[in-house]
């Protein structure tokens, strides 16, 4: 089980759109699949039609279980339209405005990494959308991380919250390496999302994002109206549109992010 977390401390750069893309193309692709929405405004949960509820907080809180707490989101919902169905799993873990009390009930921050032990042997992938506000729930979330992807929009303050989210890890990091002895959070890579190629200040700042963090930059996900459609009807990009070109964003992503994981496993 590998367990990925999207970051940024900055709100609108993408993140719950990366997530979802990110849980469904997995699922697509043979993957079972948990999408945590660890986030209040529960965006997550509503891109598949879910309705908002404690999922987050029951779990961590209430010691719920997780078959009392998960939810399985139907495969014509993911799927391609005309293929066959996908014969992985998609699972989400919703959350609702309780999600923001978590921090001031729970003192363990080692708690979802022992909590989400429970599903090994029926997940293959776990991914947390995370608020953008830091709190104790975000550390707990890098204690049971194997790999972070950093959304980013290619502006001043999207590189701010890239920054202190890099900080932020580091700080995870050290934590969870002296006190739990786990291996160090991979950065899996930067992706740079909402561009419009043709602004001199876009352009500029991917080249500078490039000069410093090298090929941990992926490839950019331009800005398209269809991104916006999706979150409207509910579906994927590609589930919308299979012939869009933001279709092949997605897909490209997927394999990255495969590429990464495959690559963890091995090593």
């Amino acid at each position: 089980m590998f367990k990925i977390t999207l970051g940024n401390e900055k709100g609108g750069v993408g993140k719950t759109a990366l997530s979802t893309h990110i849980a469904a193309g997995l699922a697509c692709r043979g993957a079972r699949v948990m999408l945590v929405d660890a986030d209040p405004q529960g965006h997550a949960t509503l891109m598949f039609g879910l309705k908002k509820e404690p999922g987050l907080y029951n779990l961590l809180v209430r010691n719920a279980e997780f078959k009392e707490v998960v939810r399985t989101v139907p495969a014509e919902t993911y799927g391609i339209p005309g293929d066959r169905l996908p014969e992985g799993k998609l699972y989400v873990l919703p959350s609702n405005v309780e999600t923001r009390s978590i921090a001031g009930s729970v003192s363990d921050v080692g708690l979802i990494g022992a909590r989400f032990e429970e599903v090994r042997d029926w997940v293959d992938v776990v991914i947390f959308d995370t608020s953008p506000t830091p709190s104790l729930l975000h550390g707990a979330v890098y204690i049971a991380t194997d790999g972070i992807i950093y959304p980013t929009k290619p502006e001043m303050w999207g590189f701010d919250g890239l920054v202190e989210s890099w900080l932020h890890r580091d700080q995870a990091e050290s934590y969870r390496q002296n006190v739990y002895g786990l291996p160090k959070i991979k950065a899996m890579g930067i992706v740079p999302v909402m561009v419009e190629r043709q602004t001199v200040e876009h352009s500029t700042n991917i080249l500078s994002l490039k000069e410093r963090f090298g090929s941990l930059v992926w490839r950019e996900i331009p800005k398209r109206i269809i991104w916006s459609e999706a979150s409207k009807y509910c579906r994927p990009v590609y589930s919308l549109n299979p012939q869009h070109e933001a279709a092949a964003d997605v897909w490209e992503l997927i394999d990255r992010v495969e590429e990464v994981i495959r690559v963890k496993q091995v090593s």
